[in-house]
C-alpha cells in the first residue's frame, strides 16, 4: 500500500523547558491535502486577509479583524474539515505526568491528575513551582542558565512535601524514586536515541502518525525542520511505529503549502488552547477546533 504524505509542523516548542518559559502549551498539527489543495487554501487566506507580508504565519489569523478568516478555516465545512488533526499539550501536566510515571513504582495518569489539580492548593504555589522547577531540573544532563539542582536536593525537596491529603500522599510515592531517576540519567548520558520524557514532540508525532494511519494506510511525513527530531530519534519512531511510518522529510515550511497550512492550525490551536487553558477562552473559537484535538492529547479536558 502506497503511504499517504502528511504535512506536519508545531508551535511552543521550547524542548524540555515545560516551566517558566514563554508558552504553556505545545500544540503539533498534521494536515492530509493535497500540494493543490495546501497552496489553494494558503492563496484564500492571502486573499482574506490581503496583508502585504511575504510569509503569512497563524498570528495573521488570530488578530481580531481577521476573526471571520480564522472562522473559515476551522468551520466544519472548511478547507481543513476531515483533513486536519492536532495533539494539544498542556506543559504543566506533562510535567507532573512525566514525574508520577518515572518516580512512582505504580504511576498512572489518575494519580497525575490529582496531583497536577491538588498540588498547588496543598503546598501553596511558590513551593509548587519550585517543586516542577527541580524535578525539570534533575532530569536535564543540560541545566538551563542558572537553574540546577541534584538528585538529593530534588528528593529532599519532594520528602518534604510529602505527607497526608491526597498530594502529599502521592508526593511519598514519588519519594522512592531516586534509584530510576538514576537510571534514567545514566541512559540519557549514554542513549542518543533516548527520547527525553520531558520533550512533547516526540509523543505528539507519534499520535499524529497513529491518527492518520488508523486505516492502515502508512504515512510518510513531511515535517517542519526540526532539531529535536534527530536521525536517531527518526530511527527509533520507526521502530515505535513499525509499518505505520513509512518515513519522514525536513522541509523549509516556505516551500511546502501543505506545512504552511500545518503551522497555520498549529499556531492558531496553541494559542485557542491557552486561552481555554488560562480561564479566558473563546467559546466559539474553542468549539471550532474541539474536532481537530486528538483525544488522547496530554490535556485534562479542552473547556477546562
Amino acid at each position: 500500500m502506497s503511504p499517504v504524505e502528511i504535512a506536519c509542523d508545531e508551535s511552543g516548542s521550547e524542548g524540555e523547558n515545560l516551566v517558566g518559559g514563554e508558552t504553556d502549551v505545545f500544540a503539533h498539527a498534521g494536515v492530509r491535502l493535497t500540494p493543490e489543495a495546501a497552496r489553494a487554501c494558503v492563496s484564500e487566506i492571502r486573499a482574506r486577509i490581503g496583508s502585504p507580508a511575504e510569509e503569512y504565519k497563524a498570528n495573521h489569523l488570530l488578530r481580531g479583524k481577521h476573526r471571520p478568516v480564522l472562522e473559515w478555516l476551522l468551520d466544519p465545512a472548511g478547507p481543513l474539515a476531515g483533513h486536519g488533526h492536532v495533539h494539544l499539550t498542556d506543559k504543566t501536566f506533562f510535567a507532573v505526568r512525566a514525574a508520577v510515571t518515572l518516580l512512582a513504582e505504580h504511576g498512572t495518569d489518575a494519580m497525575a491528575r490529582t496531583l497536577h489539580r491538588a498540588g498547588p492548593t496543598a503546598f501553596g504555589p511558590d513551593r509548587w513551582a519550585s517543586f516542577l522547577a527541580a524535578f525539570t531540573s534533575v532530569l536535564r544532563l543540560r541545566q538551563r542558565r542558572g537553574v540546577t539542582t541534584s538528585p538529593e536536593e530534588f528528593f529532599a525537596l519532594v520528602s518534604e512535601l510529602a505527607g497526608p491529603g491526597e498530594a502529599g500522599e502521592i508526593m511519598a510515592l514519588l519519594s522512592q524514586g531516586a534509584d530510576r531517576v538514576a537510571a534514567y540519567r545514566a541512559r540519557l548520558a549514554t542513549d542518543p536515541g533516548l527520547v527525553p520524557v520531558l520533550d512533547p514532540l516526540v509523543p505528539a508525532v507519534i499520535h499524529t502518525v497513529r491518527h492518520f494511519s488508523a486505516d492502515g494506510t502508512p504515512v510518510a511525513l513531511v515535517h517542519d525542520e526540526q532539531l529535536a527530531l534527530t536521525g536517531e530519534r527518526v530511527l527509533q519512531l520507526k521502530v515505535t511505529l513499525g509499518h505505520r511510518l513509512a518515513g519522514v522529510r525536513f522541509v523549509d515550511s516556505r516551500s511546502d503549502a501543505r506545512v504552511q497550512v500545518a503551522d497555520f492550525l498549529a499556531g492558531v490551536a496553541r494559542r485557542i488552547a491557552s486561552d481555554a487553558l488560562n480561564g479566558r477562552g473563546d467559546p466559539r473559537l474553542t468549539a471550532l477546533l474541539q474536532s481537530f484535538v486528538d483525544a488522547d492529547s496530554v490535556w485534562n479536558a479542552l473547556s477546562s
